[in-house]
């Protein structure tokens, strides 16, 4: 009878464990790697924003240069509302009496010392309606569209004003947008 040797729990080669110790490490790190691509969580990231009515004014003047009452005619000028709104803000341009002395929507009144010269404020070319502000009736109205949008103010120093007195005549018209 011949006889085997067989040894039970051998130590295996150092290259074997080599390769079972990377292929063991190979496993965990793609076990790993599966398990950080598939874990995820969720949420939500509330945005909100609002955008509110506004509008801004500016104006050039209303110049009416030197001014001749001999002459005795209508002196016509233009001068321009520049007017700002939100992209579809409703808006109605007014303008008041102005700062002179008696001076009403339909006859304002420029100054120099204690004298007055009446101008006037149309809203249209034909200097047929008065700017004023009451809203609905004498003002300016559009719709804002984000830009700037102009109005021409058509001024006018009626005839019938030959005895003003010489100076330097000025007055001031407050601007209101309600909108």
């Amino acid at each position: 009878m011949t006889h085997s040797t067989h040894r039970c729990g051998a130590a295996a080669s150092p290259m074997r464990l080599g390769s079972i110790a990377a292929a063991l490490l190979a496993i965990l790190a793609l076990t790993v790697a599966r398990d950080a691509r598939s874990a995820t969580s969720s949420g939500s990231l509330a945005v909100s924003g609002t955008i509110s009515a506004t509008c801004a004014v500016n104006a050039s003047s209303l110049a009416f240069g030197t001014i001749n009452p001999v002459l005795n005619t209508n002196l016509d000028v233009t001068g321009t509302v520049s007017v700002s709104c939100t992209n579809s803000t409703t808006y109605n341009v007014g303008l008041d009496a102005g700062g002179g002395s008696g001076a009403t929507i339909t006859n304002r009144k420029m100054t120099s010392g204690g004298n007055t010269l009446t101008y006037q404020i149309f809203r249209d070319s034909g200097r047929t309606q008065n700017w004023g502000n009451t809203v609905g009736t004498d003002t300016v109205s559009g719709t804002g569209n984000g830009s700037a949008q102009s109005i021409t103010a058509y001024g006018r120093i009626p005839s019938g004003q030959i005895s003003a007195v010489v100076g330097s005549y000025t007055d001031t018209v407050t601007i209101t947008i309600t909108y």
